[in-house]
């Protein structure tokens, strides 16, 4: 038998935790990594891929291939999600660390659209269907990857781990982004200063593989892996006999998505064009913003393993339908200050979500389906409900003429998870054979 199999020592068990831990760590960053860098850099990458002429037009364009990225989260959450219910889950997240490190690399080292002219779009499109696919995979192997190695009681505060790692990549995505709209001229930042975090992937990938190499299986795959239990058809049984739950997995999923994307990702950008507010200091409140959601989450994961997974998410939905529009509404001031207060509060909302998310999917699900049924709900309410944020939210105030149109998606999100949350039972703690 296996040594993730067998009873280890708590010293030994919590040296391949912590070791398991740090190695979902490094392709989690790159999940929300290049997923942020790309919506707060949206403006100079419009610049630099799309014809010029029609500044609207060109942001609308690259918001448009941000979201066709996300499409390709469910086929990469349908079939790496079944290659880790079958060959295990640190086989396939060795497959994502390096798919999403060479595509966030390759998108700083595409040339302009004035040198290559279609072919530009074309490769950027590419590079965000091969991060969107791999990151389909990534999301739902690293949630069971941790949560299978938890402590009792503590897969809570485990799990959070997973959003903990990603919302690092967001904040230095967002820092990233700050320190160079700052320090760089505008002509600098717009031509060629904004591919500099892209091609930060390059060196991060072969870390986060050799670490990824290094790990474990969880014990709880091993255990089926060695009385043959594996299902042999992951997404077939997961839609026969979990059909209900994947519904429920994927409603409540939406909310944390919806105001990510809309009220984070996409607030630099709101911040620049609607509200005239300097593209550093825009930036330096998404990167306070995210560092507070960063640091709230290992705390609210914690938490959740107390007083319950389904009184976090409900509050989180709850509390978005009630204040999205009041926010938004703040935001009317135009100033640095009330855009700053705004998302401090929008981060301690969000934290109830990432703290709570990735263990309160992989309770839902049986160990023969985990990987793949966490995934795929979780995979297309990004894919319908994320990637596309940000377009609609743009297309909305272009269309509304209104700044606070926008709150609407929050709103509806937060009414749809919020019905979910009510229609499902406590999973906290509950056995995960």
């Amino acid at each position: 038998m296996s040594q993730a199999a067998v009873t280890l020592p708590s010293s030994v068990a919590g040296k391949l935790r912590r070791r398991a831990i740090l190695s979902c760590a490094v392709g989690n960053f790159f999940e929300l990594y290049d997923f942020v860098l790309y919506g707060f850099l949206a403006v100079p990458i419009s610049h630099t891929f799309f014809p010029q002429g029609n500044d609207a037009l060109a942001l609308i364009n690259t918001f448009i291939t941000f979201g066709v990225g996300f499409l390709f989260r469910p086929l990469g959450a349908v079939i790496l999600g079944r290659y880790g219910d079958r060959h295990g889950r640190r086989a396939a997240l060795v497959v994502t660390i390096g798919l999403m490190a060479a595509a966030t690399g390759f998108t700083g080292l595409i040339p302009a659209y004035g040198q290559i002219g279609v072919l530009a779009p074309l490769l950027l499109l590419i590079c965000r269907s091969g991060q969107g696919f791999s990151t389909g995979g990534e999301w739902g192997g690293a949630a069971a990857f941790l949560v299978e190695y938890a402590e009792p009681g503590k897969r809570g505060l485990t799990g959070s781990w997973q959003q903990f790692s990603t919302q690092i990549g967001a904040t230095g995505a967002a820092l990233s982004a700050y320190l160079l709209a700052h320090y760089l001229a505008p002509d600098a930042f717009i031509t060629w200063g904004w591919r500099l975090p892209f091609v930060l992937g390059f060196v991060l990938g072969p870390i986060g593989y050799y670490l990824r190499t290094r790990v474990a299986e969880t014990p709880v795959f091993e255990r089926h892996a060695e009385t043959h239990t594996i299902a042999h058809a992951p997404l077939t049984e997961a839609l026969s006999t979990h059909g209900t739950k994947i519904a429920q997995a994927f409603g409540l999923s939406i909310i944390g998505i919806v105001a990510n994307y809309v009220m984070i990702v996409y607030m630099p950008t709101y911040a620049i064009k609607t509200l005239h507010i300097d593209a550093d200091s825009a930036l330096l409140s998404a990167t306070l913003a995210n560092s507070l959601v960063m640091v709230l989450t290992p705390f609210t994961g914690a938490l959740s393993d107390r007083v319950g997974r389904r009184p976090m998410i409900g509050a989180s939905s709850v509390l978005y339908l009630l204040l999205a529009y009041p926010l938004y509404q703040l935001l009317g001031g135009g100033t640095f200050e009330l855009l700053l207060i705004a998302q401090l509060i929008v981060a301690v909302l969000q934290s109830l979500y990432t703290g709570t998310i990735p263990v309160i999917l992989a309770e839902m699900f049986p160990t023969r389906v985990r990987y793949t049924a966490l995934s795929v709900s979780y995979g297309f309410a990004v894919a319908i409900f994320g990637g596309f944020a940000p377009f609609a939210a743009t297309w909305l105030i272009s269309t509304t003429g209104s700044p606070l149109s926008p709150a609407y998606l929050v709103m509806a999100a937060g009414a749809a998870s919020a019905l979910s949350i009510w229609s499902m039972a406590e999973c906290r703690n509950v056995p995960l054979e």
